[in-house]
């Protein structure tokens, strides 16, 4: 297999170039910036994009063919650290393109539901995609005000509160006592709360469900925000120490961070803030929840915003990475407006779902976002005692807060 690496020079727009017609027999996949171009067939007398095009594209030569060659969706550095035998032939952090047989890549798959997850390279797929610049726009003055209500040192004596249990495993007493701990956070706030039990196996945990009314006349959609309270630690079991400061406390203290600033926030549509147990062991506190929404109660979720790790600089700039489904497109579209007028974050995206609270969402067919970290590297601290406090980079944290306080002021709306 001989692979190009190709970058397509930036438009007058600020944004990438879309990919030249490529020459017969040679196929793409793109990731971010960067976009690989594969074929087997001999190309030295034709080259496989336009050379007037102006890119630089430097060729190797892949002991794979295609059908072995397969797109790897990972949490943290997780499929890495678990099989270090499978070549990667490309890595961008959260992604990679890796070569692994068929079969052995469907057995992995069933294996690690949450961990990561192996699928068959499409030709010219995109994996995730860097957004142009969002042409700006004024902000809100309502919603400009939700957005400069977020303290760093609110997330930080949340997040510190959070670390401070041994461990957050869904069914231990330390997430008994996080989840104490932040439905009282909730109920200072006025918000009503009631808990959901969650079977994780052959223990139980729970989810913690939010409620603030809106004030609009008539029929009300709501807006949900979410993030998975519980942590793990992979090799030491389930009362090894696992502090989960990135993953997912760095989403949990997000989510109490949005409750502060909606506070006292008069909206029309009603906000739901959800933590989930039973995340880390297989998404069991997203299931729960979703199937026991009623066909109505479905129909009246406007969008779904799930946080999962938002406190790890993994590249240069400060960027997020929004992961949906096509029925998410809208909902992508609403936040990487948000990060444009209320933030500097730069925005990736990928309609690639995976391994995380917006996926029960997502197979019921509601729109739901992941937003998380930018996926130019990844976070190999995760579930072990080594995600910790000091790791954590406050100032892209309060972005992506921002960013998602932005979106979601503007789907419930306000009422003077």
């Amino acid at each position: 297999m001989k692979i190009y690496t190709y970058q397509p020079q930036a438009n007058a727009r600020g944004g990438d170039q879309q990919i030249p017609p490529l020459a017969p027999d040679v196929s793409s996949v793109r990731f971010g910036k960067e976009v690989l171009l594969y074929s087997d067939e001999p190309q030295e007398q034709q080259p496989p994009v336009s050379a007037s095009r102006g890119a630089r594209m430097p060729r190797r030569d892949e002991e794979v063919t295609k059908d072995r060659m397969h797109i790897v969706v990972q949490n943290g550095r997780l499929f890495q650290q678990h099989h270090p035998d499978v070549p990667v032939i490309h890595d961008r952090g959260r992604f990679l393109l890796v070569d692994i047989d068929r079969e052995q890549a469907r057995k992995l798959a069933d294996q690690n539901e949450t961990c990561f997850g192996i699928f068959p390279l499409q030709d010219n797929q995109v994996v995730f995609d860097t957004r142009a610049p969002v042409a700006g726009r004024a902000p809100q003055e309502f919603i400009q005000k939700l957005v400069d209500k977020v303290s760093r040192a609110s997330i930080e004596s949340n997040l510190t509160k959070l670390v401070s249990f041994p461990t957050r495993n869904s069914t231990s007493t330390g997430y008994g006592d996080a989840a104490t701990f932040a439905r009282k956070q909730l109920k200072d706030l006025n918000y009503q709360t009631r808990l959901q039990v969650v079977t994780v196996g052959t223990g139980k945990s729970r989810n913690i469900i939010a409620d603030k009314p809106g004030a609009g006349s008539g029929t009300r959609d709501v807006v949900i925000a979410s993030a998975h309270l519980d942590s793990i630690n992979l090799q030491g079991g389930p009362s090894a120490p696992a502090p989960g400061a990135d993953d997912n406390g760095s989403g949990s203290a997000g989510l109490l961070e949005i409750a502060r600033a909606f506070r006292d926030h008069r909206s029309k549509h009603d906000l739901r803030l959800i933590l989930f147990g039973g995340e880390e062991q297989g998404l069991f506190g997203s299931k729960r929840y979703v199937a026991s929404l009623t066909r109505s109660e479905r129909k009246r979720i406007r969008a779904v915003v799930n946080m999962d790790m938002i406190g790890s600089l993994n590249s240069d700039s400060r960027s997020v990475l929004l992961e949906g489904a096509p029925l998410s497109q809208a909902v992508i579209d609403g936040l990487a407006q948000a990060a444009a007028t209320y933030t500097q974050l730069a925005v990736e995206t990928s309609l690639n779902p995976f391994a995380s609270d917006h996926v029960p969402f997502i197979d019921a067919q509601i729109p739901a976002v992941l937003t998380i970290e930018g996926a130019d590297n990844a976070n190999k601290r995760i579930h072990s005692a080594n995600d910790t406090l000091n790791k954590i980079d406050f100032e892209i944290a309060q972005e992506i807060v921002r960013m998602n306080i932005g979106f979601i002021a503007s789907e419930i709306g306000a009422i003077s």
